[in-house]
């Protein structure tokens, strides 16, 4: 099937993709609606030949099957010997899941409920600033979806302290009045060393101001008894179960400082969105299932063309952290090289992924984009409409970036055409020589999703529909999209390490490049 797939590729890699617009059905036919939202692949070389074979790969993996299994609760975490169930904190309530042969649904509810009880007691408190520490999928996840639902906010402040650099955590608390911060410290196992640290310094910091940690701390751990040792009481510990992956945690206790920004309400909503794309992802058929199309894009591009990056670029500032949000959730779920057997996989594995909001990146890295000698397929995405009714035009310059942006990607600029826009100025070999660097190339890969408006419910699905993307590339792949092993190795290094870079033990048995970085540190610190 690979050797198909790279077949094709060889067969298009020249083809004009605008020439595919000859035919007046391609928009419609590449592109899909569900959810509210409309996905674009038109601006592919992916054609019906290209689909039928993307979709023949899809069934031949076992798509269908390994999705259902998911969703049934099988453990396909096989690593872990872990189920991978975080569809079932946003599940409807007279949904049935089973784990091991036990519905796990009532606790999901309970759990659900007990964040509405604590977020509620926040929401209506003295306190005017909440502190999120946690790191990766208890940072990333609440902290981008809080800033996407800026306009929801109605509840205290929030701030998100992540990084073990302690400017990170001074400078958040240097804005803030300690009599009036909360702190939440999110950590499944409560001994993540950066945010054990962190949460450290926070005690001390309110200590140092003179106030009471009593009430002042909330854990969303299920260390109970860590939680307890710090004097956090059982009814503000919010657990969850090991079937729940850290970066596909936001839609349970990870989302607490979401929804106590949001409300219990917008936070449902938030659920609901995402439950329609996981009713979408379950039911649709393949050749019709937006994760499912999502993913063989990425696949065709990666894998069949042998495009390295994928640049994720949001038109809308209050996605400003989705790209990061996502380089967690693609790069640590499908960064991996052995197959599922253990076995070296013998076809690439996920992309880098990267990016920044639009218009932002047009004056940074769209230069590469656009000009560069190595293609990077985009995915552009844009709502219909903005919150700031009375800035409309603001929006619709916006849209007017993003969809000329990709309108771009496809024409391009021939030589005739950039000598024409200089001609006036320039004649003879000056005219050919400026022409050149005003050419673009064109035929660049893009794709579109469109929604009506960022509300919780949009991004709700938006997010549904980059895990299942995850999970469908992983299973084409056939690899674990649900453990990490990759991040270890750093942290028992770093846990080794620490002692000698404050120089409570020699650097023994240290490579030559690492003692002499440890030597300019000793020679430089004060």
């Amino acid at each position: 099937m690979w050797d198909t797939l790279k077949s094709l590729a060889g067969n298009v890699a020249d083809r004009s993709m605008l020439d595919l617009f000859d035919d007046k059905s391609r928009a419609a036919f590449f592109s899909l609606s569900a959810c509210g939202m409309l996905f674009d692949y038109s601006k592919t070389q992916i054609d019906h030949t290209i689909l039928s074979a993307l979709v023949d790969l899809a069934e031949t993996k076992d798509v269908a099957a390994r999705r259902d299994a998911m969703f049934a609760g099988a453990a396909l975490n096989e690593t872990e010997g872990r189920a991978v169930l975080h569809t079932a904190l946003r599940a409807k309530s007279e949904a049935a899941v089973f784990v091991d042969g036990r519905d796990v649904m009532s606790g999901v509810h309970k759990t659900l409920d007990d964040m509405e009880r604590v977020a509620e007691q926040v929401r209506a408190s003295d306190f005017t600033d909440v502190v999120n520490i946690g790191i990766g999928g208890s940072d990333l996840g609440p902290a981008m979806a809080t800033l996407a639902l800026r306009p929801y906010h109605d509840g205290p402040r929030c701030h998100f302290v992540s990084n073990v650099d302690g400017a990170d955590i001074a400078d958040t608390l240097a804005l803030l009045d300690a009599e009036k911060t909360l702190f939440i410290v999110a950590s499944k196992t409560f001994t993540t060393i950066e945010t054990m640290t962190n949460a450290r310094t926070a005690k001390t910091w309110l200590d140092a101001s003179g106030v009471s940690t009593e009430g002042r701390f909330i854990a969303l751990s299920s260390n109970q008894s860590a939680a307890a040792e710090w004097g956090i009481p059982a009814e503000r510990v919010l657990g969850f179960e090991d079937w729940v992956g850290g970066r596909y945690s936001v839609w349970g206790p990870i989302g607490l400082s979401l929804m106590i920004a949001i409300g219990a309400d917008n936070f449902r909503a938030f659920l609901g969105g995402a439950q329609t794309m996981d009713q979408h992802f379950q039911t649709a058929p393949l050749a019709q299932n937006m994760p499912v199309l999502l993913a063989l894009v990425g696949i065709w591009h990666h894998q069949g063309m042998g495009y390295g990056t994928r640049a994720v670029l949001p038109y809308d500032n209050r996605l400003s952290r989705l790209p990061a949000y996502l380089q967690q959730l693609e790069m640590e779920s499908n960064g991996k090289r052995v197959a599922m057997d253990g076995t070296t996989l013998d076809i690439a594995s996920g992309p880098v992924v990267w990016g920044e909001p639009g218009t932002n990146g047009q004056h940074a890295f769209y230069q590469l984009i656009h000009q560069g000698t190595a293609v990077i397929p985009c995915e552009f995405l844009i709502a219909a409409e903005g919150h700031e009714s009375d800035l409309a035009h603001h929006h619709d310059l916006l849209v007017a970036n993003c969809l000329a942006q990709s309108e771009a990607l496809l024409r391009g600029r021939s030589l005739d055409e950039a000598r024409a826009k200089v001609s006036d100025r320039f004649q003879g070999a000056e005219l050919d020589r400026q022409a050149c660097h005003r050419v673009f190339p064109g035929n660049r890969p893009s794709t579109t999703l469109m929604y009506p408006k960022l509300t919780p419910s949009a991004l709700g699905a938006i997010i549904a529909l980059y895990e299942h993307r995850v999970f469908v590339e992983g299973t084409i792949l056939n690899i674990n999209s649900y453990d990490q092993w990759g991040v270890e190795l750093g942290k028992e290094l770093a846990t080794a390490l620490g002692p000698m870079v404050s120089a409570q033990q020699p650097p023994d048995g240290k490579d030559g490049s690492t003692q002499q970085l440890l030597g300019y540190i000793s020679e430089n610190r004060s």
